[in-house]
């Protein structure tokens, strides 16, 4: 069974633990069964060669720069400038929602 991620694809998080601390991007793609994150603005280690190929993407081939991956645990959601944890409440609606546990608005 998949768990529910407090953090989605397109937020903005900052890194708080591994070689890229303090660093922050957008999130470009979630990995759900191992808990990843690929983050678009972290440092690029994955480097790729390609073969040309016409049908593809890149016809010219060469090295290619993949976006890395970090586990969620070490990235904590952006909201208004500020890190903050992600907590889940229902609202008006009985509809549940994310909120920033430092501010207390919807995210």
């Amino acid at each position: 069974m998949q768990t529910k991620l407090k953090i989605k694809k397109g937020d903005t998080v900052k890194v708080i633990a591994g070689a890229a601390v303090g660093q922050e991007g957008s999130v470009l793609d979630i990995d759900h069964k191992n808990e990843r994150v690929f983050v678009e603005g972290l440092t690029v280690l994955n480097k790729k060669h390609v073969k040309p190929q016409s049908d593809k993407a890149n016809p010219d081939g060469g090295i290619v720069d993949n976006d890395r991956s970090i586990h969620i645990s070490n990235v904590m959601l952006v909201q208004n400038g500020e890190p903050t944890r992600v907590g889940r409440k229902l609202d008006e609606n009985k509809k549940l929602v994310r909120y920033g546990k430092k501010s207390g608005e919807v995210i």
